[in-house]
């Protein structure tokens, strides 16, 4: 039987994160229980603390995994222990020209949403990537 994954990041502003992922992902937000017109009535509705709401974002085809943005107090203070890999260049078959155009436009593009890209591109035995962060500093890899 197949197991569904669910990804945390935990981060101090869940809103803010899932807008930047829902972007980057082309996910969108999961729609809050009838009869609330957003998660934030909802969480009023349930006396949750604002201090306390999370976000989360999901693959509208329900192919990729959900991510979930989950409130703590403190800030990020090392490096991941796993990171999420953006493919977008089509792999090997296409040749490493190409490929850097499509990971170049990507980046361009998740910049304009928030990301840094301040390691800049890396190429090693025929593999080419950027290594980016986050709003919140998040590791992730355009590829």
């Amino acid at each position: 039987m197949a197991t569904s994954v669910q990804i945390v990041f935990d981060c101090a502003d869940p809103g803010r994160q899932a807008a930047f992922w829902v972007e980057a992902l082309h996910y969108e937000l999961p729609k809050p229980p009838p009869p609330h017109a957003t998660w934030d009535d909802w969480a009023r509705a349930e006396g949750i603390p604002e201090e306390r709401w999370n976000g989360a974002v999901e693959d509208s085809a329900g192919v990729g995994p959900r991510l979930f943005f989950q409130k703590v107090p403190e800030a990020k203070a090392a490096k991941n222990r796993v990171h999420l890999d953006l493919n977008v260049s089509g792999g090997h078959r296409v040749p490493i020209e190409e490929r850097r155009r499509r990971i170049g436009a990507e980046v361009a593009r998740l910049k304009a949403l928030g990301a840094t890209d301040e390691r800049g591109a890396i190429e090693q035995r025929g593999e080419y990537w950027v290594r980016m962060n986050d709003p919140e500093g998040n590791e992730f890899c355009v590829q």
